[in-house]
């Protein structure tokens, strides 16, 4: 099937710096795609490039195998990282402004029922809450029932509950059909959501494909965790590799079960044991040594 959008030799300069540095990707019909990264490493750049708000240095971007023409521009729907709402205008009111640039927007009673927003349709847009103003702005993004939706960091700023709503939503859709292109640089974020994913530092791809075959390939262990004070002076009793991550000890192991066995066999407190599998942050680390989210 062909890739929905291709992107090719992607180059952005800004004087001497290079934000974009000569990346290739496609994005498949049909699935929830990550940009995964740190705060500057060129995810913002480049989804605008793609939505057509940047001009490339060089490069090339196909939609549906052809160059971007102006049903592009229609096909699409664009959640920012940050929005100005306008004072004394109700959240129907702005659906309405927004659905009045399209020939056939969605229904805004839809529209509301599917961002959670039934509740507020009647007030003032900038009294929402963050979570509730983040439903609106998707909302606006879906308004012309876009083939294609780009999310650049929707969760950014988000209390743990309003983010798991938002990711819910996501998922509903997801069911729907379209194509997501998401940016984010929580690792658990894109674990949850992304079907395929690059991961991106200082301008460059440095790993890409499913979250699950990414750690797959890199990793064949597990971590076994203990509060530093629990495991005391035994450590170097231990041949796995350990390390000291905010107080607690993490030992790098093959084997929990036999990990285990030699943590009660040296009769260690287990109270604050806890075994976790590797995560994309991990792999951030092993492949450019700092960690996803400096």
């Amino acid at each position: 099937m062909q890739p929905i959008i291709e992107v090719r030799n992607l180059i952005k300069q800004f004087g001497s710096f290079r934000a974009v540095d000569n990346i290739s990707f496609d994005i498949p019909e049909g699935v929830c795609f990550g940009l995964l990264g740190p705060n500057g490493a060129g995810k913002t750049t480049t989804i605008e490039i793609i939505e057509g708000i940047k001009k490339p240095t060089s490069g090339d971007i196909l939609y549906q195998g052809q160059t971007r023409a102006e049903q592009f521009k229609l096909d699409i729907g664009i959640q920012f990282q940050s929005t100005a709402l306008m004072d004394f205008v109700t959240t129907r009111e702005v659906l309405e402004l927004f659905g009045g640039f399209y020939e056939n927007p969605a229904p805004i009673d839809e529209l509301a029922e599917l961002c959670q927003l039934g509740d507020f349709l009647d007030s003032f847009a900038t009294k929402l809450s963050g979570g509730q103003k983040q439903r609106l702005l998707l909302a606006i993004a879906l308004i012309n029932n876009p083939k294609l939706l780009f999310l650049d960091e929707p969760t950014t700023g988000l209390d743990p509950q309003s983010r798991r709503n938002f990711w819910q939503l996501i998922e509903d859709i997801k069911q729907q059909g379209k194509t997501i292109l998401l940016t984010t640089h929580y690792m658990d974020e894109a674990e949850q959501l992304c079907d395929q994913l690059i991961i991106i530092d200082s301008g460059k791809i440095i790993a890409e494909g499913s979250p699950q075959q990414l750690l797959k390939q890199h990793f064949g262990h597990s971590y076994v965790c203990l509060d530093s004070s629990d495991i005391g002076n035994t450590l170097d009793d231990f041949t796995e590799t350990a390390t000291t991550v905010n107080g607690q000890i993490e030992l790098q192991t093959q084997s929990v079960d036999q990990t285990i066995k030699q943590l009660m066999e040296k009769q260690i407190n287990l109270s604050s044991l806890r075994v976790r599998n590797p995560t994309l942050d991990d792999l951030f680390l092993k492949l450019t040594g700092h960690h996803l989210r400096n």
